[in-house]
């Protein structure tokens, strides 16, 4: 398999080619090599473009291979939504048939029926949901928003779970978004929403599609970074 040094961090890929996408993506997993995917390349090529993600795959193999969380969530916990973290209270509902998850302006509620606390993977439903809920009420409101103050319009817009990114525009000039948008500030949120209205006019990275975003969002690079550090395991853009 080939390497690639960066700093102290050495980058070991595998290549899978797929005629069927038009760009590269890199997937990083846990305990996996790092996954180049796309259109042909030769050897060099793949190094060039594992070498310009090199920084951003570092701090997200670093962060998949950490210690998997095992502890539960307790009162006290803290989780996010909107670019905060929110303090968690537990309670202990014996009447309920399964956990319930609420939500108030300054913190989550998790009732559940086993006792005071709740595992992560239990949680995690229960927030994707929440996410999935707020996305539908908020973020679609917000494309239509951008719609209006752009011009750019898009052929309908959904919440859709994804193995591999925050959202697509697909060939119908249809926008998707993942829930997890909802964890992400609002500025960003904007962001991602403005990036995918822009493929409904360049659908590739060129530099016209760069110019489009800084008309409409002239901050797009700082928004851009905070998205580039947000944790996701696979990057497309």
């Amino acid at each position: 398999m080939p390497l690639l040094q960066y700093g102290q961090t050495t980058i070991e890929w595998r290549f899978q080619p797929d005629a069927k996408l038009k760009r590269h993506y890199v997937t990083v997993e846990r305990g996996r090599r790092v996954l180049l995917r796309g259109p042909m390349v030769d050897l060099s090529e793949q190094e060039a473009l594992v070498r310009r993600r090199a920084r951003w795959i570092r701090e997200k193999l670093v962060l998949v291979n950490q210690p998997k969380a095992s502890d539960a969530i307790v009162t006290g916990s803290r989780l996010r939504y909107c670019g905060r973290s929110y303090f968690t209270e537990v309670r202990h509902t014996p009447e309920l048939d399964k956990p319930r998850l609420t939500f108030t302006t300054s913190r989550f509620i998790v009732e559940t029926p086993k006792g005071l606390s709740i595992v992560p993977d239990t949680l995690a439903a229960l927030m994707e949901q929440f996410y999935r809920e707020r996305a539908q009420d908020k973020l679609l409101v917000r494309v239509r928003h951008w719609e209006r103050k752009t011009g750019m319009q898009a052929h309908g817009a959904r919440v859709r779970v994804f193995q591999s990114r925050w959202a697509s525009c697909d060939a119908r000039n249809v926008l998707e978004f993942h829930p997890r948008v909802m964890e992400l500030p609002t500025s960003v949120q904007d962001y991602v929403i403005v990036h995918e209205l822009c493929h409904t006019v360049e659908k590739s990275h060129t530099k016209a599609f760069w110019s489009l975003v800084a008309r409409h969002m002239p901050d797009w690079q700082r928004q851009h970074g905070a998205l580039e550090r947000a944790l996701v395991r696979d990057v497309a853009w």
